[in-house]
């Protein structure tokens, strides 16, 4: 979490808002990460509770949505909450099993779906 802290709040304009000790990201007042509470969609299939971990991560559209939820390492998926709506869940205890950049790569693509178009093109020209 202390990466995904470090990589949202190194994005311009990202700022964080902390809930019930659960962080959000914002860009221009809008979400792009979010440790969501305990929902009813969400229930753990081990124990059978409502899951206390899981991050949402905006993304560009829901064909980039279907693509990486076919990633075969069981480490992204989604809820009948969120069908017809560009964003992927993870659980916390799955970040370690993300490489660095793929981390990196992920929050950055939620910024861009969040930020200020002018700024987000800025971004991209500078780290292209």
């Amino acid at each position: 979490m202390r990466d995904l802290d470090r990589l949202a709040l190194e994005m311009p304009g990202a700022e964080k808002q902390v809930r019930d000790g659960r962080p959000r990201y914002l860009v221009n007042g809008k979400l792009f990460c979010i440790h969501r509470s305990r929902r009813p969609d969400a229930i753990d299939p081990e124990s059978g509770e409502r899951m206390d971990d899981v991050l949402m991560f905006r993304v560009e559209d829901l064909g980039v949505k279907e693509l990486i939820l076919s990633d075969d390492r069981g480490i992204w998926f989604t809820t009948p909450h969120f069908n017809g709506y560009p964003a992927i869940l993870m659980r916390i205890r799955d970040l370690g099993r993300l490489e660095p950049d793929e981390l990196r790569d992920t929050v950055v693509d939620a910024w861009l779906t969040r930020a200020p178009k002018r700024v987000a093109k800025a971004w991209l020209e500078e780290h292209a």
